[in-house]
């Protein structure tokens, strides 16, 4: 694979309309790469990187992502295009709050048809690529909200916990190739995550959940407020993948470490406390 110092890099990016997409798209364009950017609407994107971006290695694509024949359309395009691939960001996703007993069939099919069967399919479609060349980077944007879970985010917690759990065995599964992946776990951001354009709410609520009603009226008021800087959260992305270093999870916000050190914290408890009791279930020990 020929490094970005030789020419500029190939990216692959996914979810670029808003949020750390989009201004994922801004930056690696203001540096000189190319970059081939899905969305479910290439003229949204376009409005909103506006006039001020050079869009000359831009490839914008509309993009069903849990249609494997159009991502797999769409990687040939990009190829075609700039001929290679070097770097993929599977970042497509929205928010969604609500108790469990609220959630919908139609709410978990279509939340785990974009976290999960979306990146699948856009993994089958630029592995290949990326192994033949033995080389390339792929970036998995989760969640604090995939390593720890809090009340009302069930659903997105599914989705970011199984493409944690995804993103962990691929890691093991294509290092031989040279292949490095990254997990990204952002805590709030200040995006247009928490709107109402953009947070999906349960078609019908119960009133047996008045926490979970006052937690989505707190997040709603959120927007705007967040902690994390959108702009210096792809400038870290980016610098991990430029340095071809880092563990395989990388931590955006400080809101996020602090959720991930009381996860560990609960885990290591959870440890102590079955340490005695889970040998018990073994079959004796052969004498």
């Amino acid at each position: 694979m020929a490094s970005a110092t030789e020419r500029p890099a190939i990216w692959f990016v996914t979810g670029t309309s808003r949020g750390l997409g989009l201004e994922l798209v801004r930056q690696l364009l203001e540096r000189g790469d190319s970059v081939a950017a899905t969305t479910r609407s290439a003229e949204r994107l376009l409005a909103a990187l506006g006039d001020r971006a050079d869009t000359s290695r831009l490839l914008p694509l509309t993009v069903d992502l849990r249609d494997e024949a159009q991502v797999k359309q769409a990687v040939r395009e990009t190829v075609e295009r700039f001929g290679g691939l070097d770097r993929v960001v599977n970042n497509a996703g929205y928010g969604f709050l609500a108790a469990v007993e609220e959630t919908g069939d139609r709410d978990v099919r279509d939340m785990l048809d974009v976290q999960i069967i979306g990146v699948w399919n856009v993994l089958r479609a630029t592995l290949p690529i990326l192994r033949e060349q033995r080389g390339g980077h792929v970036v998995n944007v989760s969640s604090i909200l995939g390593l720890t879970a809090v009340p009302g985010w069930a659903l997105y917690s599914a989705g970011k916990f199984a493409l944690e759990g995804l993103s962990e065995a691929l890691a093991a599964e294509v290092a031989d190739f040279g292949i490095k992946v990254t997990i990204v776990e952002p805590g709030y951001f200040r995006t247009d995550f928490l709107s109402q354009d953009s947070l999906a709410l349960p078609a019908d609520t119960s009133a047996h959940y008045p926490a979970i009603r006052e937690m989505v009226a707190d997040h709603l008021k959120l927007q705007g407020s967040q902690l994390g800087d959108p702009v210096k959260g792809a400038e870290a992305i980016i610098g991990q993948v430029e340095s071809g270093d880092g563990p395989l999870r990388q931590l955006l916000g400080s809101d996020a470490h602090a959720y991930a050190t009381a996860k560990v914290g609960a885990l290591q408890a959870n440890l102590d406390a079955t340490a005695s009791s889970a040998p018990a279930t073994d079959f004796p020990a052969a004498g």
